[in-house]
């Protein structure tokens, strides 16, 4: 054993005759125990679980049931016949508003409407052509002469 530097010599003892070292207990239960969280920049980092954020709440489980395409109670008012005259007085309704504005449009709207068609082919017609050229001639080493 006098071969081993001095440093190792202790470990060099037979098992039995190792000068017992007092320690720290620490029973299992009295540990609190450690998580793994992600960190700030992506790594896990340990924590102790009394320590660690509270867990996210589990949002909760939606409906995936197709719903109906009409409306329960529009089914059922329809199935009952209240849609047969609700639907009759809304169409009447709406014609006579329809009629009530052509009515109006043969007594003044018909003339705003010929005075306003007329103004825009009074409006003189003209052409107009515009023809430009450009003439760019390049030279060496980035010269350009652009003549209009």
């Amino acid at each position: 054993m006098s071969a081993l530097p001095e440093q190792y010599q202790r470990y060099a003892q037979p098992f039995g005759q190792r000068p017992v070292q007092p320690a720290e207990i620490q029973l299992y239960d009295e540990q609190d125990p450690v998580v793994w969280i992600p960190g700030a920049y992506g790594e896990m980092v340990p924590v102790r679980k009394s320590q660690a954020p509270a867990p996210m709440p589990r949002p909760p489980a939606r409906d995936l049931t197709p719903q109906p395409l009409l409306d329960p109670m529009a089914q059922r008012m329809i199935g009952g016949g209240v849609g047969i005259g609700a639907a009759g007085a809304g169409l009447g309704y709406g014609m006579g508003q329809m009629f009530a504005g052509v009515a109006l449009m043969g007594t003044s709207g018909l003339l705003l409407l010929l005075g306003l068609l007329l103004a825009a082919g009074m409006r003189g017609k003209s052409v107009v052509n515009v023809h430009q050229e450009v003439h760019n001639h390049n030279r060496w080493f980035g010269r350009n002469t652009t003549n209009l």
